[in-house]
Parts: C-alpha cells; structure tokens; sequence
C-alpha cells in the first residue's frame, strides 16, 4: 500500500551534538501498525519529532502522500492536523484544569464552530474510553487516565496518523490492554497508529510491520523477518520476544505465514 507518511534520507540531530539519525529512510502504510524500536537513547523520539513536524531534519524529506513537508507556518499547521504526536509522559501535554477542556483545545484553536468542538471532544473521549471523566479535574486523574486523556487531545484532531512515544511506559497491565483497546477503536475510525517502544513482546504482539533504530539508521520490515533476526535485535539491545525464545529453546522455528501472537496460540501450537 502507499506511504501515508515517510521520512526519506532524514539526517537529524540537535545543536552542538552528532547526528541522531543518520540517512533513515520509514514508510508508513496507510492501516498498517507500526511498531518502532530501539533502546533507550537510540532516536526513536527523534524520529517521531521529526514525523510529526516538531523537529526539523538536517537532511532528507518527510513526506505525507508522497508530497514533501514544508516547513512554514501555513503548511505545518495543515500538517499538524493530518499527523499528531503524543508524548511519553502526558504531564508534558496535559495542561487544561479539566478534561473537557484539555481535549478541547486543538479544535479550538482550529477555529471551529462550538457544535463541531463538542462533537470532536465526545467522539474522542468515547474512542478512549474516557467520557466517564470528562469534567474530572486533570490532576485526579491516575497516571493510566492522563495518557488516555492525552490521546484524546490528539484524536480530537482527527489526525490520519496518530505517533505514539512509548505510550505503555509506566502502566500496569490493566493499563496497557485499555489503551490498546482504545487504540483498536481508533483504527476502527481510520486513524493509522505508528508505536515508539522498547518492549519487544508488545511490538510482537500488537504490530504488522517493524522498524527497528540502530546505530543511528532504521531496518523495516514486516513482523516476523524483523523480530526473529537475533543479530539485528542483538545490535539495538533488544531481544527477540518470548514465543520466538521459547519456540527456539524448544528446537521449532517460527513459522514466517502464522506466527504464534498471544499464549494462546503458543499453547495451540505446542499441544
């Protein structure tokens, strides 16, 4: 399927630093999960800023339907409509004294009538599964509540790509599987979902296609070629996810057209 959003050559890096990124070439296939790993410090961020807008590349292009990214004020803000980014700790973008209002404020700033605010804000707190607090003062919320909360902010835009930085960090499991749920609903909308993460077995389980950021450059492919390359994971510091572990201990390779996702399918397969 076509790139609904690329980086193409993209060097980056911030002043008086290296480079971060050093001729990193993404796609992003309308639909598709892409899950983007690496260790702590490797550039994942710095990508996602660069996708989003927020950070302007030394080199290369980020392009959006094939068409380059300006960077002037009229065409990032178009941009920022088609493509929002939401942070890993939520405290950086949550800043309204309710909830209501703190989604609010994209659509707001767009200029729309209050009848299309409104609309927005529900249909994002109910994508989130978040309506219930929608008058809840920000700070009473639980750490897991603020990031969904800070999700809807950026789904009230209605972006056709929403970039997640390492969205599960500090939630307990509870946590994770409702904003996975949530992100499920999303897609159910149309909104295309790119995941920063660390967590290998999340990205096995949760995405169609892998990239991987290491040594300052991005290996893509899908899924399984990705995450079963040992030598490549080895290289980022990562290791591959359990299934692939256990399989391997136990003399079976995965298989490349149906690999095992969940236990379930581990315990299927091994029965």
């Amino acid at each position: 399927m076509p790139a609904v959003l690329a980086a193409a050559g993209v060097h980056a890096g911030y002043p008086g630093g290296p480079d971060v990124l050093d001729c990193v070439s993404l796609e992003v296939a309308r639909g598709r999960r892409v899950a983007l790993l690496g260790a702590n410090g490797s550039g994942k961020t710095t990508l996602l800023r660069c996708l989003s807008g927020a950070h302007r590349p030394g080199a290369g292009e980020v392009l959006v339907d094939g068409r380059p990214l300006r960077h002037r004020s009229g065409a990032l803000g178009e941009h920022r409509q088609r493509v929002q980014l939401v942070l890993q700790d939520p405290d950086d973008q949550l800043f309204s004294a309710d909830v209501r209002r703190d989604v609010s404020f994209g659509p707001v700033n767009l200029g729309l009538p209050d009848a299309q605010v409104r609309t927005r804000v529900e249909e994002a707190l109910t994508a989130l599964g978040v309506a219930h607090l929608a008058d809840r003062a920000v700070h009473q919320l639980s750490y897991g509540q603020r990031k969904r909360v800070a999700v809807a902010g950026a789904v009230a835009m209605r972006p056709e790509v929403l970039l997640l930085d390492e969205p599960t960090a500090g939630l307990d499991p509870r946590g994770v599987g409702e904003l996975l749920a949530a992100l499920e609903r999303l897609e159910g909308l149309g909104t295309t979902v790119v995941m920063a993460t660390h967590d290998v077995d999340l990205a096995w389980s949760w995405a169609d296609e892998v990239a991987v950021v290491v040594d300052r450059v991005v290996r893509q492919d899908v899924l399984v070629k990705v995450l079963t390359d040992t030598d490549l994971l080895r290289s980022a510091g990562l290791t591959p996810p359990w299934p692939v572990r256990l399989l391997r201990a136990l003399g079976r390779e995965v298989d490349v057209l149906d690999p095992p996702r969940t236990a379930a399918d581990v315990a299927a397969l091994l029965a």
